[in-house]
């Protein structure tokens, strides 16, 4: 396993027979991951328990908000008591005090779980803004790009990127004045490759000869 990146095959944890036949595939503990609760589980028999009935409530349970990838086989979950077929590719969140549980319906069914405390993953990372806004932008759609950036700003404001994009954003909206003051913000954010952005972006074409336009990115 290299150690800069933990790198491993699903097919290389180790497979720890549980009972009810269900095979417990250690992710987290193998590769010692402190921010997420990581774990696969495989039945190795059409039929077999692959997710044991349970709520996260429990004392031994997490508590934990579940990601549930089916990542090879097909298993039926049975989830507050409604019934869902679930193929290799299939994803399933789960909310803490739902009863759920699942079983292979096909040989060697593996299913992937990732699991924490509801909300303390947030806030999202900055980048997340800037990806789910691209759409509006390729569109043409700048106002609502602008909406989708913003609520980053919640969380994140002065964050380097989301001001670089607010401020292109705001120059293709023809908002002039917000465009400058996002730009200053994204120079002044630490990063370094906001000036060299700035100096070649065609999307500011229509602020750059503004007196305010800030000189470190002429």
């Amino acid at each position: 396993m290299s150690t800069a990146a933990r790198v491993i095959h699903i097919d290389d944890l180790p497979r720890l027979e549980q009972s009810e036949g269900a095979i417990w595939r250690p992710i987290r503990r193998t590769l010692e991951l402190t921010g997420v609760g990581a774990n696969a589980y495989t039945g190795v028999e059409a039929g077999d328990e692959v997710i044991e009935p349970h709520d996260e409530l429990s004392p031994n349970a997490g508590g934990h908000e579940e990601l549930y990838f089916v990542a090879a086989g097909r298993a039926t979950f049975v989830i507050d008591g409604e019934t869902t077929d679930a193929p290799a590719g299939t994803m399933l969140v789960v909310d803490v005090g739902v009863q759920r549980e699942a079983r292979a319906a096909e040989p060697e069914t593996t299913i992937l779980v990732f699991g924490g405390e509801p909300g303390a993953a947030f806030p999202p990372a900055p980048f997340e803004y800037w990806y789910a806004a691209e759409p509006h932008y390729i569109a043409g759609e700048y106002e609502r790009g602008i909406e989708v950036l913003s609520e980053g700003l919640e969380h994140h404001p002065n964050s380097p990127g989301l001001n670089y994009q607010l401020a292109c954003y705001h120059a293709l909206a023809g908002q002039g004045d917000a465009a400058v003051e996002h730009l200053r913000t994204a120079l002044d954010g630490g990063d370094d490759r906001v000036a060299g952005w700035a100096a070649e972006d065609e999307d500011l074409d229509s602020i750059r000869n503004r007196d305010d336009f800030p000189s470190s990115a002429a």
